[in-house]
């Protein structure tokens, strides 16, 4: 980590949070005084296991030895995600982005005060890692404040270049892998997750006012976002989910070479998340292409069938 030229020292000023925390869990709100290394480690792994369910970061077969820099980096991203996504007012968003960005940068010129970045600090120090992918989710973020949709395909995956590569590159780093073609790998599979995810919540994204099919697809298709605001299914709809999973499926294709390239621990992890994002992909291909009527679910049964297949494959060394 390094230090810039007389920097201003956030932990002697008083924490004026910007308008807007109060609207998010109160111990988001950055404190006047950092705490203790110890201290903000426990608020990591606190916050962590209370999102468990979504925390894909700190899963069963990471390398527990990196445990800690894995709940400081997941916290790092939850808080920024709520930021972006649960303030309820893209200007007030956009005032705690920037003073997240600050604390940010404060980081990386050696001061931290809120717990997150105390504890991020060390993983930072620790693991070497660049402040880029934790600025680029921050510019996803802003982005989410004033586009809503997108013309192109090459639109999204520009999106996705921010908002989701930068979390599989954070992983790598803390397992120490630095070279280009991991980090190209595991942008396919991280834009391949994303793009599940956007297919599985067309109707959960409508209320947030957003579109991530792409418009050049809907009127290629001749599907109209009245169709989706009255959950109005058609073939020709089916059709445009159809072509967005498949073309989702050719981006985790492009990402498993990394999976036989990393330590066993990690590749599967890696393999599971794959798994699970090919598992939502079904999902929606068993319900008919139809994610307007209810959300595509992968079943409990589905999740601990890829969890014993991922086992597995680790007790007979088939991932490396």
């Amino acid at each position: 980590m390094t230090v810039s030229a007389e920097p201003v020292n956030p932990t002697t000023q008083p924490a004026a949070n910007a308008a807007g925390w109060e609207r998010l869990p109160p111990q988001y709100a950055i404190p006047a005084r950092p705490p203790s290394l110890a201290e903000a480690q426990h608020y990591c792994r606190r916050l962590a296991r209370s999102h468990y369910e979504n925390f894909s970061v700190a899963s069963w077969f990471l390398p527990k030895r990196f445990e800690r820099h894995f709940y400081s980096v997941y916290a790092y991203c939850r808080i920024s995600d709520d930021l972006g996504d649960e303030v309820g007012d893209p200007a007030l968003s956009l005032a705690l982005l920037k003073q997240w960005e600050g604390e940010l940068d404060a980081c990386y010129a050696g001061f931290t005060r809120h717990p997150v970045f105390v504890a991020l600090a060390e993983t930072i120090r620790e693991c070497d890692i660049p402040k880029a992918p934790f600025a680029n989710l921050l510019t996803a973020f802003r982005q989410d404040q004033h586009v809503t949709r997108y013309q192109t395909f090459a639109d999204l995956l520009r999106y996705c270049e921010n908002s989701a590569n930068p979390v599989g590159r954070l992983v790598l780093y803390v397992c120490g892998y630095r070279d280009e073609e991991r980090q190209r790998l595991s942008d396919y599979t991280c834009t391949a997750l994303q793009l599940a995810n956007f297919w599985q919540d067309v109707s959960v994204d409508w209320q947030k006012g957003r579109v991530y099919l792409p418009l050049e697809d809907l009127g290629r298709f001749g599907v109209t976002e009245s169709q989706i605001a009255e959950g109005r299914f058609s073939s020709t709809f089916a059709d445009l989910v159809q072509f967005e999973v498949a073309r989702a499926r050719q981006w985790f294709a492009s990402g498993q070479p990394l999976v036989p390239m990393l330590d066993r621990e990690l590749a599967v992890d890696i393999d599971l998340f794959s798994r699970g994002g090919l598992a939502i992909l079904e999902a929606i291909k068993k319900q008919g292409y139809n994610v307007l009527a209810r959300r595509p679910q992968v079943s409990k049964g589905r999740k601990l069938g890829l969890l014993a297949r991922a086992v597995s494959g680790l007790a007979l060394g088939k991932l490396r």
